[in-house]
């Protein structure tokens, strides 16, 4: 991780007619660096990522990704979701070709596969969604995400469908591909310990109109065990913050 800035929000505001949502938000994210943002139910956290994201536009501030204001959605990132965005009617190898189409890359075909077997789905290219787990299903999301090796992942709650074994299966292959490949993640969620267990950094938000309540560094090495005393006395703390 650099200390180059590759994410600036400065004083971003976005509400849906008189309903305020987030209120004055000022945040940076390094190059390599992932964030995990956490907070209160329906504080506007999903809000915040889209915004961010480019896929809100902010009623007032400004977003700079490599140091350029960013209007919509940039070329840099790549949105997964916890609604899931795999397309039923292509296999899992063309999935991946369908999200190559159009880029600059190399031997596409290659790259697929050296992504299909990154995320263990060697031996199911020709299978389709209904012939996948939810597991599996999610595994395809991540390698067509990077497959166009993005330098931003923006995540909202990717894991968050999966029963408790998959999604720490998730959080650990998620973390495996990381320390294989540098990206910037930007991560919603609710779990706090699946945030301490794959982020740089923890942001808390309050409630809605939500600001940036507290922020913890996350100084563990990887791979990490949430039974470490350290990473139970971040957990206390960041759900002491969360009011609980």
């Amino acid at each position: 991780m650099s200390d180059k800035k590759k994410i600036i929000v400065e004083g971003v505001s976005k509400g849906f007619g008189d309903l305020a949502v987030v209120d004055n938000v000022s945040l940076d994210v390094r190059d390599g660096e992932f964030v995990a943002i956490v907070g209160p139910s329906g504080c506007g956290k999903s809000t915040l990522l889209n915004v961010i994201a480019g896929f809100e536009r902010a009623d007032r501030g400004k977003i700079r990704i490599n140091g350029v204001e960013q209007k919509g959605p940039s070329r840099n990132g790549i949105m997964i979701s916890q609604h899931g965005s795999v397309f039923p009617w292509l296999t899992v190898h063309q999935n991946l070709m369908f999200a190559l189409s159009g880029t600059k890359h190399g031997d596409q075909e290659k790259l697929a596969h050296r992504y299909i077997d990154m995320v263990g789905l060697t031996g199911f290219e020709a299978a389709y969604a209904h012939e996948l787990s939810g597991g599996m299903l999610k595994r395809v999301e991540i390698a067509r995400a990077l497959v166009v090796k993005p330098e931003i992942l923006y995540m909202d709650e990717p894991f968050s469908a999966l029963d408790a074994l998959m999604s720490l299966r998730m959080q650990t292959e998620l973390r495996r591909i990381l320390d294989e490949e540098r990206h910037t993640v930007l991560l919603i969620t609710h779990d706090v310990e699946e945030a301490i267990f794959l982020a740089d950094r923890i942001l808390v938000l309050s409630a809605r109109p939500t600001t940036i309540q507290t922020t913890f560094e996350v100084d563990l090495l990887h791979p990490r065990k949430l039974s470490d005393p350290r990473a139970q006395t971040l957990r206390e703390a960041i759900l002491k913050e969360l009011g609980l």
